[in-house]
């Protein structure tokens, strides 16, 4: 999967959700196993209505919201699109919750309480982008 400028544009967008606020969670519960399946059964595992912003053959993307948190829930159609769209979208900063063929993106707590409902591993963006994140001790 290439990246184009509209993909490039998504990322940026997700990214800046992300970013949009920084929290810690120390009271990590039980992961379960992760979650499979489209963007839909994914949304309502986590118990969001999708807000769908892409839809193409290698790439579905939506706008999820809980309470009063936002995140981005995306699915792949391949293992190499996934890792492709990650490796871009890290470099924005931000908290990842990563699944087999999909991803959510969002503010820490969030990710993390997301994590409870659908499995996955944490990754973490760039440190550049992510002031104050685990990694970045330089508050910069």
């Amino acid at each position: 999967m290439r990246l184009t400028r509209p993909m490039l544009a998504l990322v940026g967008a997700a990214a800046a959700l992300a970013l949009t606020g920084c929290g810690s969670g120390d009271d990590q519960a039980a992961v379960p196993e992760t979650a499979t399946g489209s963007l839909e059964h994914l949304a309502a595992e986590a118990k969001c209505k999708p807000d769908l912003q892409t839809d193409a053959d290698e790439l579905r993307q939506a706008i999820c919201k809980t309470g009063k948190e936002k995140y981005v829930l995306a699915t792949f159609a391949t293992d190499r699109g996934q890792r492709e769209w990650l490796n871009g979208a890290k470099d924005y900063g931000g908290y990842y919750l990563v699944g087999r063929k999909w991803v959510a993106v969002g503010q820490e707590k969030t990710v993390t309480t997301l994590q409870s409902k659908l499995g996955g591993t944490m990754e973490e963006g760039s440190e550049h982008m992510n002031p104050g994140g685990s990694h970045n001790s330089s508050g910069h």
